[in-house]
C-alpha cells in the first residue's frame, strides 16, 4: 500500500538518534543521514524551511559538558529527556535503520512543542492513498437446460467478454482532525447506466467522533449499509469472486446514502482491525452496535419516495482462550422500496407492470456466525423477510416472502512455497425477488463454488474458482427463465497498493 510517512515519528526519531550519536553540534553536522532526512522532509513540504532550521538548531544544542571519549565499537548510553523512558545503549556501528526503529518506539510519545509546531495545520500528512485492482477472465459451459448463465455482478461471465477489470479501487482516507475521519473510494468499473466502463464514486463519507476514545461516532454520506457481514467485508479480502445473492440482494452495491450512529469499545475496535491486518479476512470496523437510516434505493441513486429505510446491527468479535476469533451478529432493516419498471411482451401483448407509487414493504432480518480461519474457518449467514416481486400474472409487483444464505468452509496456511494459500468451498442459495432489477423478477440461485487463493507476495494474489450452477434465474430481460446445470471457471489476479 502507498501511505504517507508518519512524519511525527520520523522527526522525533531523527532528533533522538541525532542526540545519541552526536552529543555536540560538530558530531551532528557530520551525521549526513540525519541532515538528509530533515532536508527531504523540508523539500517535500512536510516542514517549512523555518521549521527545518529550528529542528536542526535544536538538535545541535551543545551539551553542558563534553561527552567522554569512547573507543571505537564501545556502546554509548544516552540519557533520556526528563520524564521519558530510559533509552537503549547503541553502538556507532549499529545500522541507521535499526537505531531509528528502536528509538522511535520509545520517544514517539514525547509530544514536544517543537514537533507540534512542525505538524500544526498539516492535515494532509494524515491522509493516505491505497487501493487494489482485480483483473479477471471467466468461461462458462453450455447449460443442461435454459439460457446461458448470467451473473449480474460479474460481467466477465459472458460469452462476448474476455479480459475484464472487475474492480479498480482507489481509496483516500485518514484522520483530518482528532474528531473527523474522511473516506473516499473511486472505482473503475462498469457504470450503472451504460455497457462501457466508467469511473464512479463508491464511498464518500465522514466519521465524526463524539468522544476522545472514538467509541461513539456518527457516519454521514454514501457508505456501506450495516446489513450482512459479507456485505461489509471488502472485496479485497473476500475469497469468493462475488458476494452471495442471498445477502447482497438486500443492498446491491452494498452502499447507499445514509446516517448511522456506531459504537464499539476500544478492545473491539482493535480486534476488528487485527482480523483484517492479520489476513483473517475480517469485515472491518462497522461498530459493535450500529443504528441508522438510509435512502434504500441503492448506490449512486437518489431516493424514490422520501421514505428512508431503518437499519440496526449488532456484532461482536469474541476471542477465545486459545486465541481463536469468533464473531456473532444479528441485523435487520425495514422500509419501502420503489422498483423500476419496464415494458415486457408476453403472448403478443405488451405489458408494463404496475406497483404502489409510494413503494412496497421491504424488510429482512439476518443472522451471522464466523469462525475465523486459524487455520480452519467457517462463515455462515442466513436472512428471511419480505420484499417486492413480480406477480405470476406479470401485471403487478407485490410483496412476497424471501429467504436464503450461504455457508463457506476454508483453510488458511502460511509459509508454504506458494506463500499464503487459502482453499475454500461455498454454497450459495437464494429464493426471492430481485428488487434492484427492473420489474423485480423472482430470482432463484443454487450453486457451489470451489476455489483456491494464493499469495506468494502480499501485494499480488492469484485466485481460481470453479462454480457448479444447479439453478440461476436470468433476471436482466424477460422471459425470466432459469439456467440449470452449468460449469464455469474464473481466474483472477489482484494487486494491492
Amino acid at each position: 500500500m502507498i501511505r504517507h510517512l508518519n512524519t511525527r515519528s520520523v522527526l522525533i526519531a531523527a532528533i533522538a538518534v541525532a542526540m545519541l550519536v552526536a552529543p555536540t553540534a560538530r558530531a551532528f553536522a557530520g551525521n549526513e543521514a540525519m541532515l538528509k532526512l530533515l532536508r527531504i522532509l523540508r523539500d517535500r513540504g512536510s516542514i517549512t524551511p523555518q521549521e527545518y532550521e529550528e529542528l536542526r538548531l535544536a538538535a545541535e544544542q551543545p551539551e553542558a559538558a563534553p561527552a567522554p571519549t569512547v573507543a571505537a565499537g564501545t556502546p554509548r548510553t544516552a540519557t533520556a529527556p526528563p520524564g521519558a523512558p530510559a533509552l537503549p545503549a547503541i553502538t556507532t556501528s549499529d545500522a541507521l535503520a535499526t537505531r531509528v526503529q528502536a528509538l522511535e518506539a520509545q520517544v514517539a510519545t514525547q509530544d514536544t512543542e517543537m514537533v507540534r509546531k512542525a505538524l500544526a495545520n498539516k492535515w494532509y500528512e494524515r491522509i493516505g492513498l491505497r487501493g487494489y485492482t482485480q483483473f479477471r477472465v471467466s468461461t462458462a459451459g453450455d447449460p443442461e437446460s435454459g439460457p446461458a448463465v448470467e451473473v449480474p455482478a460479474d460481467r466477465s461471465v459472458n460469452e462476448n467478454e474476455s479480459f475484464v477489470i472487475r474492480r479498480g479501487r482507489f481509496v483516500f482516507s485518514g484522520e483530518a482532525t482528532d474528531r473527523l475521519s474522511l473516506y473516499a473510494q473511486m472505482d473503475f468499473n462498469g457504470s450503472t447506466g451504460a455497457a462501457d466502463y466508467a469511473l464512479q464514486m463508491r464511498d464518500l463519507y465522514a466519521d465524526i467522533a463524539l468522544d476522545r476514545a472514538r467509541a461513539f461516532r456518527v457516519r454521514l454520506g454514501q457508505s456501506k449499509v450495516p446489513f450482512g457481514w459479507v456485505n461489509l467485508q471488502s472485496s479485497q479480502n473476500r475469497a469468493a469472486f462475488e458476494r452471495p445473492e442471498a445477502i447482497n440482494s438486500a443492498v446491491e452495491g452494498e452502499r447507499d446514502y445514509g446516517a448511522y450512529l456506531m459504537w464499539a469499545s476500544p478492545e473491539a475496535r482493535r480486534r476488528f482491525r487485527d482480523l483484517v491486518g492479520q489476513g483473517l479476512k475480517g469485515s472491518g470496523d462497522y461498530g459493535v452496535l450500529a443504528v441508522g437510516a438510509f435512502n434504500g434505493h441503492g448506490l449512486n441513486r437518489s431516493d424514490a419516495n422520501g421514505d428512508p429505510h431503518w437499519v440496526a446491527r449488532a456484532s461482536y468479535p469474541f476471542r477465545l482462550a486459545s486465541g481463536q476469533y469468533v464473531e456473532l451478529g444479528v441485523q435487520a432493516y425495514k422500509g419501502r422500496f420503489v422498483p423500476a419498471t419496464t415494458a415486457i411482451t408476453a403472448d403478443g401483448a405488451t405489458i408494463t407492470p404496475v406497483r404502489d407509487a409510494g413503494g412496497l414493504t421491504d424488510e429482512r432480518v439476518g443472522l451471522t456466525a464466523v469462525w475465523y480461519p486459524q487455520p480452519f474457518g467457517v462463515e455462515a449467514e442466513w436472512n428471511v423477510g419480505r420484499g417486492p416481486e413480480l406477480g405470476d400474472d406479470l401485471r403487478t409487483i407485490d410483496v412476497r416472502s424471501l429467504h436464503g444464505g450461504y455457508v463457506q468452509a476454508s483453510y488458511r496456511r502460511t509459509g508454504t512455497a506458494l506463500g499464503v494459500v487459502f482453499p475454500f468451498v461455498r454454497w450459495n442459495y437464494y429464493d426471492g425477488g430481485r428488487k434492484f432489477a427492473r420489474n423485480a423478477p423472482h430470482l432463484k440461485v443454487n450453486e457451489v463454488d470451489v476455489g483456491l487463493e494464493m499469495a506468494k507476495w502480499s501485494e499480488v494474489e492469484l485466485a481460481m474458482v470453479y462454480t457448479r450452477t444447479f439453478t440461476r434465474t436470468r433476471t436482466s430481460a424477460f422471459p425470466y427463465t432459469e439456467a440449470k446445470g452449468i460449469n464455469r471457471l474464473g481466474v483472477q489476479v489482484q494487486w494491492n497498493y
